[in-house]
């Protein structure tokens, strides 16, 4: 079946896979808005005990999603992972320190004899819920503004600058995505909670949540979105491979691209929707179709920096040095032979679905932490 495929048409597939496991990342990272909010929903020991045992369930899985996105460039696009990975390390380390850290604090946080105290491990969530997901969000934003790199003929990159990534913090635009993803984290964490806790002044304070920071969600997406609209992007000539600036290239792919346009404002709708849900509704419903939305919407800004001859990762120490799915990737044969692999993703995810089913089957409560001997 994929041996049929090109070679373009297999790099086009495996960017879809790689946009899908980003967008599914992004939703589960309700787990590190969860840890921002701990102190402002849950006032007792007992409360907060709800709340970190509620997203134990599923911290795991926002990792392994991580992991599978990360594996899945190193896999299909070696040379982006080498470029990002291996040139702006500063800040993908301090990404990996906020996640160590997240690990070590579900561990430890609850262990007989704790030297450092449960706030100690409390306030490690709430740096990888902050830090962490601003310095992620800050680094996809890259994706869109480029990075300081030089890819030479032997397809070896190096970086120019010596902060080695840092530099990103300095655009407005990277900044913002960062923190437009922690507010959409916090805002799902809002909604899984309700969907999720069966304690009443748990939820009363997670709608107040919904009611007040969609604003500022809304409005750091607006400007987002228009800004990825209305930027200029980096196209490259099918033939001769050569990158060329183009005004409003994104505005220009959604056109080009009507069904990824019709998925994104389909996703925007639906991510909206489960929000209002949790607004304006008793319905603990609303996390489904934000997930979801989440999922659509996310896809669909991956596959415009990816398809339609676009340069999904911009260099900004030399326009030649860009990349593309089609000069980053690996060969033929090994994306052949992953993608035969990658028929068993949806079995995993019908695991996934099941597993998720059966822990979330009863809301969580006090009661159910205090009698759980091994609760986090």
């Amino acid at each position: 079946m994929f041996d049929t495929l090109s070679y373009f048409q297999l790099q086009q597939y495996w960017w879809f896979l790689v946009s899908l496991l980003a967008a599914l990342f992004v939703f589960m990272t309700f787990v590190q808005g969860g840890q921002t909010l701990l102190w402002s929903l849950g006032k007792t020991e007992n409360q907060r005990d709800v709340i970190i045992n509620t997203l134990g369930r599923k911290w795991e899985l926002t990792f392994t999603t991580l992991v599978m996105f990360g594996g899945a460039l190193f896999a299909a696009f070696p040379l982006f992972y080498a470029t990002s990975f291996g040139g702006a390390y500063y800040v993908w380390m301090v990404i990996l320190f906020c996640f160590i850290i997240q690990a070590v604090a579900y561990e430890y946080r609850k262990k007989p004899n704790n030297f450092f105290g449960e706030k100690t491990y409390e306030v490690f969530l709430f740096i990888n819920g902050s830090l962490g997901i601003v310095l992620i969000g800050t680094a996809l934003g890259t994706l869109f503004t480029g990075g300081n790199f030089i890819v030479n003929d032997m397809h070896l990159s190096h970086w120019t600058l010596s902060s080695y990534g840092l530099e990103a913090v300095l655009s407005f635009f990277n900044v913002a995505f960062g923190f437009m993803l922690l507010f959409l984290a916090r805002l799902c964490a809002a909604l899984y909670f309700i969907n999720a806790i069966d304690d009443t002044e748990i939820l009363r304070r997670a709608r107040i949540v919904l009611k007040y920071e969609i604003w500022i969600f809304l409005l750091l997406f607006l400007y987002i979105a228009g800004s990825i609209l209305s930027m200029q992007g980096y196209s490259y000539d099918p033939k001769s491979f050569v990158v060329s600036l183009e005004s409003m290239k994104y505005l220009h792919n959604f056109m080009a691209l009507p069904i990824v346009a019709g998925t994104f404002l389909i996703g925007v709708f639906l991510l909206l929707w489960g929000l209002g849900i949790g607004i304006f509704s008793k319905s603990d419903k609303g996390i489904w179709s934000a997930g979801l939305g989440i999922v659509l919407v996310v896809t669909s800004l991956f596959l415009i920096l990816g398809y339609n001859h676009t340069a999904f990762y911009p260099s900004l120490a030399d326009i030649q040095s860009s990349l593309t799915i089609q000069n980053s990737s690996s060969s033929q044969y090994t994306l052949v032979a992953m993608s035969y692999v990658s028929l068993i993703i949806p079995f995993v995810l019908g695991y996934v679905i099941l597993v998720w089913r059966a822990m979330n089957r009863d809301k969580i409560s006090v009661d159910e932490v205090k009698n759980d001997p091994h609760h986090y």
